[in-house]
């Protein structure tokens, strides 16, 4: 069954797009949700300016992560956390810790799902963490630690 789809729908495809789908998906899941409706002739001018108010909202959102990456790499967060004498900490710096350092530090919020590391930090000194702003717009955060 060809739809329409509404909004983006993850392995389907993004909203303003015209798919092919399992008819009991459609009928199930898509057309109930309001994610999609089906596909006719007369969907096809709807689509494209669906998939153009999508584009330039796309190319919005990624000037604004570029922006935003500009920033957060410019800076150097600082992160006090309570460490033994030879310089490992007691827990471990976190994504969360690291989320709301930068917020603390420039005012930009992130979800802590954004930040990716390969293992939580447990010593003192400098590390890099990335961030992902956008789909392709990654920006690299160094991170020191102290001791408190």
């Amino acid at each position: 069954m060809k739809v329409l789809l509404r909004s983006d729908v993850r392995g389907v495809g993004r909203r303003g797009d015209i798919v092919e789908v399992k008819s009991g998906y459609a009928r199930n899941f898509l057309l109930p949700s309001g994610a999609a409706m089906k596909a006719s002739s007369n969907t096809e001018s709807q689509a494209s300016s669906m998939r153009k108010s999508r584009d330039s909202r796309d190319a919005a959102s990624r000037e604004a992560a570029e922006a935003q990456r500009a920033i957060i790499e410019a800076q150097s967060l600082s992160i006090a956390a309570r460490a033994s004498a030879n310089g490992r900490l007691f827990g471990s710096v976190s994504e969360a810790d690291v989320v709301n350092a930068l917020r603390t530090a420039t005012g930009i919020s992130l979800d802590r799902h954004a930040i990716h590391m390969t293992e939580h930090l447990k010593e003192v000194g400098a590390a890099t963490v990335t961030a992902a702003l956008y789909d392709g717009v990654d920006a690299t955060i160094k991170v020191e630690i102290t001791a408190k």
